[in-house]
């Protein structure tokens, strides 16, 4: 009734590990006989988890305690007593009031009687724990024991299973490609333990089935009807086998022999005899037209000899005795073979003397077809670097590109046109009627164009560049609170330097007048009330050394853009001054690039009467003065 079930509940169980009245021993025994011991692994690691729970949560009471204690610590009065100031010194003589004291001393004895049990609940927790380990070390050791037992069996299993897999693989029909990974993982550990008669029996076994498997292998290989694919994987196979690679070698290259041999006579049967019998009047026309003949041997015996070439040097590469130039050598043979017929063929081509598809293949296939549109082709290339803009987010040519593709274009106009127009016409001579082909001066100009096009192109992106820098150096400078010029401006001597190297890079083709002064120095702003007298020389191109024309332009380019922004600013005496001496030493550099240095100095005139007109104090420097800042500088 519901009394028995309630004794039932209330009645100890020892091996209840949670329980009062657990019991050590009781519990090991019911456990050891109970459960596998896979389960009293999972026990076991299950105990040790809970023990280091344990402990985690002893820690945390103990912090916990220890934050009581610091709060108990906080009800402490501060300067002050309970009973007002006659009572001062009776509560100025502790630090904590007598309820907190009260208070702290129940505390810390039921926390001590806790952590007494608790301490004696962990240390019977760890007897218990070592207990139940050292009795289940010597199982847990000899489990292991067993698990490796089971593994090795395993593996002798699937030893014994070898033969039986082979057998079924190996045969005809069947998977080799199988049969031969099977057989590759399994040789290796019979050969090690083959002393033993088990293993020894195993490995004469699949040794003879892979000897029979490497037979069938070997009559295929002799099969003449084999493609090249088919071929190769025979081959690859008989060498996983370890057969001798120099027999197979040879057996492979005698069977893609016999192929190529059949494709080269099936060439040569639509050929007529090499020496036609007497009484013959003249040579029978081929059976086939001349692009048929060599679009058949391209596909049919260049293509199969590729094809096993390829294959040979991957099957036998780091086989020792299967180089020594046998590829070379028996590829050399077939196709010396192959020309012959290729020449008999064209022999009997051009023996037609129906010449009318020979011209006109020579005058529109090669001629116009190929040598004039390339040329035509570099020519349009080479401007389209000239005339389209990049892409978006796509760099720029840059200039060294343009030079070295202007230079190409000029190369081609000189010698190149004209050497491959003559050598075409010599190889492809026109016939009589053929159509009108087109002149090397044609093409010539089309150089000579895309040429120019290019060189504009280059002082365009060049002088750009300049005229950029010296408009951020106008406009970012304070030309009415500059201080006196001592030097000349950095990017004064940076404008000379890239001219120079322009030049240098195009190429001087005349003969520049050497460096030095100027006849006529540039003496800046002149006349009678400090105003210069403004020169507006004529800016008509002029004839200049072909080699100094790009730094020519640029120059005037430079100048140009100085002009425009010295127009718009306002200088003081200094800022005048300024320009004075960069004008000066522009002028000392920049006429060696000019045929005609009066555009230059018009130019620099312009410059100083615009910074005259612009300035509030128009006070001139001594043009002492300005050579010697400019020789210093």
């Amino acid at each position: 009734g519901p009394a028995a079930a309630e004794a039932a509940e209330a009645a100890p169980d020892p091996a209840d590990i949670n329980g009062p009245h657990f019991d050590p021993e009781v519990f090991l025994n019911k456990v050891r006989s109970e459960c596998p011991l896979g389960q009293l692994l999972a026990r076991e690691a299950a105990l040790g988890r809970e023990i280091r729970a344990l402990d985690s949560d002893m820690q945390t009471l103990l912090y916990e305690n220890y934050n009581k204690f610091i709060s108990a610590t906080g009800e402490c009065p501060r300067g002050a007593g309970h009973g007002g100031p006659g009572r001062a010194g009776t509560q100025a003589s502790g630090c904590f009031s007598p309820d907190t004291i009260r208070k702290m001393k129940v505390d810390f004895r039921r926390m001590e009687a806790e952590m007494d049990d608790l301490a004696a609940n962990m240390a019977a927790i760890s007897t218990s724990s070592a207990r139940v380990s050292a009795a289940l070390q010597d199982r847990h050791r000899r489990g292991a024991q067993l698990a490796g037992v089971q593994a090795l069996l395993r593996k002798l299993q699937s030893l014994v299973e070898v033969p039986g897999r082979l057998r079924r693989w190996a045969a005809p029909g069947a998977e080799p490609a199988r049969a031969l990974r099977c057989h590759a993982r399994a040789r290796a550990v019979l050969r090690h333990y083959r002393h033993l008669p088990s293993f020894r029996a195993i490995e004469d076994e699949s040794h003879a089935i892979m000897a029979e498997l490497a037979q069938r292998l070997r009559a295929r290989l002799r099969d003449e009807t084999l493609e090249p694919k088919e071929l190769s994987e025979c081959v690859e196979m008989l060498l996983q086998l370890e057969e001798p690679p120099e027999e197979l070698c040879q057996e492979f290259l005698s069977h893609a022999g016999t192929r190529l041999e059949a494709e080269l006579a099936a060439l040569e049967a639509e050929l007529p005899p090499a020496e036609p019998p007497s009484g013959t009047a003249a040579t029978p026309p081929p059976a086939s037209d001349i692009l048929d003949f060599v679009d058949r041997g391209s596909s049919s015996f260049v293509g199969t000899l590729c094809l096993l070439a390829t294959s040979y040097r991957s099957l036998f590469q780091g086989h020792p005795g299967a180089g020594n130039g046998r590829l070379e050598s028996f590829a050399a043979a077939l196709t010396n073979r192959y020309f012959q017929l290729l020449e008999r063929r064209l022999a009997l081509e051009r023996g037609l003397g129906d010449t009318s598809l020979l011209g006109e293949f020579c005058v529109a296939a090669v001629r116009e077809g190929l040598v004039v549109a390339f040329l035509r082709w570099l020519c349009r290339t080479a401007r389209a670097f000239a005339e389209s803009p990049p892409e978006r987010g796509a760099p720029a040519a840059p200039p060294a590109l343009l030079l070295l593709l202007a230079r190409l274009c000029l190369d081609y106009e000189a010698t190149t046109i004209s050497y491959v127009l003559t050598l075409t016409d010599e190889q492809f001579p026109p016939q009589d009627g053929d159509p009108a082909v087109t002149p090397a001066a044609e093409l010539c100009a089309e150089a000579r164009a895309a040429a120019q096009r290019l060189l504009d192109h280059y002082v365009q992106v060049q002088g750009a560049a300049v005229a950029q820098m010296l408009r951020k150096s106008v406009e970012t400078r304070d030309w009415l609170g500059t201080v006196e010029p001592r030097n000349v401006r950095a990017v004064m001597k940076r404008v000379v330097e890239d001219i120079t190297a322009i030049d240098v890079q195009v190429g001087t083709g005349g003969s520049p007048s050497p460096p030095g002064r100027p006849t006529c120095p540039w003496r800046g702003p002149e006349g009678p009330e400090g105003i210069p007298e403004i020169t507006i020389r004529s800016l008509r191109p002029a004839e200049v050394p072909r080699g100094s024309l790009c730094g020519y332009l640029k120059s005037l380019t430079g100048l140009k853009t100085l002009l425009e922004c010295v127009r718009l600013r306002t200088l003081g005496r200094f800022g005048l001054q300024q320009v004075q001496v960069d004008g000066h030493y522009l002028q000392l550099y920049l006429w060696r690039f000019a045929a005609d240095e009066r555009v230059v100095q018009g130019l620099l005139d312009e410059v100083a009467a615009s910074a005259a007109h612009r300035c509030l104090d128009p006070v001139p420097m001594e043009h002492s003065v300005v050579e010697l800042i400019c020789e210093r500088g």
